[in-house]
């Protein structure tokens, strides 16, 4: 069974883009859409932005779009969106996105913090003695069948290098 369409017609979110356009004082708004994607370009105080939507993006989502003027009405409406955090004073969109250009870099948890269950870096040693100890008496082989000592082993290898960044 083919996918259904999910939004309106083509027509309401171009009404819509005209109200953003007004309201927002967004100059020279252009847009495309097709099988592939959508896209919505429009300079706001002399900046230029450009909101993008494509079918990957949607599948890396676990989206299922498979109209391009879906991927349209998606990005239109998440312009719509930063026009009402605008409206109400929350962040005027240029501060919005001059913010997202400034954000830290995502930090990458090594593979041994990792296998300890850590979802960030830990801040000192006590940390990964803690967790390891915790770790040790729950997957010792001796504690049952069903923990190996390969696993026990990979653990406790594991917390030597965690245990090393910190040297």
């Amino acid at each position: 069974m083919a996918s259904r369409k999910k939004y309106a017609y083509p027509i309401t979110y171009e009404r819509k883009l005209e109200i953003l356009e007004e309201r927002m004082g967004l100059d020279g708004i252009y847009y495309n859409f097709d099988r592939h994607g959508a896209w919505v370009e429009f300079r706001y105080k002399g900046e230029l932005y450009r909101f993008d939507h494509t079918v990957e993006s949607a599948q890396a989502h676990d989206q299922d779009i498979n109209y391009g003027s879906d991927f349209f009405a998606q990005v239109v409406l998440a312009i719509e969106d930063l026009a009402r955090i605008t409206s109400r004073g929350i962040y005027d969109l240029s501060t919005w996105v001059a913010g997202l250009k400034f954000l830290p870099a995502p930090e990458s948890v090594l593979p041994c913090f990792k296998l300890l269950g850590f979802k960030s870096t830990p801040t000192d040693r006590g940390e990964v003695q803690a967790r390891w100890r915790n770790l040790a008496k729950k997957y010792h082989p001796d504690t049952g069948p069903a923990h190996s000592e390969e696993t026990y082993m990979k653990l406790q290898e594991a917390a030597e290098q965690s245990l090393h960044f910190f040297d």
